[in-house]
């Protein structure tokens, strides 16, 4: 006759389970964090060069629009270190150089996160001295098309107003 069970068994194989559960997580949880930020500066830097690329009047206030447009769109990022590192002031770095007179427009957007605890992403993702990890976003978009820069047969667009040459 056997005195031995198995009531305990279940337990023993939790305790061993749930932290590999909880490491698995956090290691799925950074990249998502990381893939919803780019999402949201993507889209943002997007909007910014079409804003840039039609924008009429002066060069400074079109792109003080445009940079107040982007920073709206990067508030559906949360203000959590996990996402975006909010300390003395917002820490986005937004350089925007083009407008409708130019060939091409550029938007950058980088930001700042702080890794999760026992992450495997921030070596492999560049992390900085103090540990956080750069995301840089930049958009390009063409202001004017080639066709209308110049003809094949050296029309200017300028003539399509004032007449034909």
């Amino acid at each position: 006759m056997s005195w031995r069970t198995d009531s305990g068994q279940a337990t023993v194989e939790a305790a061993f389970l749930i932290p590999v559960i909880f490491v698995v997580m956090m290691v799925l949880l950074q990249p998502g964090i990381i893939l919803y930020d780019r999402m949201v500066m993507n889209h943002a830097a997007a909007e910014a060069c079409r804003m840039l690329a039609t924008s009429t009047g002066s060069a400074d206030s079109s792109k003080e629009r445009c940079e107040e447009l982007i920073r709206r769109r990067l508030g559906a990022i949360p203000q959590q270190d996990l996402f975006h590192i909010h300390e003395g002031g917002c820490s986005y770095r937004i350089v925007l150089s083009g407008d409708d007179s130019s060939q091409v427009v550029q938007v950058e957007i980088t930001n700042r996160i702080r890794p999760l605890p026992l992450n495997i992403l921030g070596p492999i993702a560049g992390a900085s001295s103090d540990g956080s990890i750069l995301i840089r976003v930049v958009q390009k978009a063409q202001a004017q098309p080639e066709w209308v820069s110049a003809s094949s047969n050296g029309v200017s667009p300028d003539s399509w107003v004032h007449g034909r040459d």
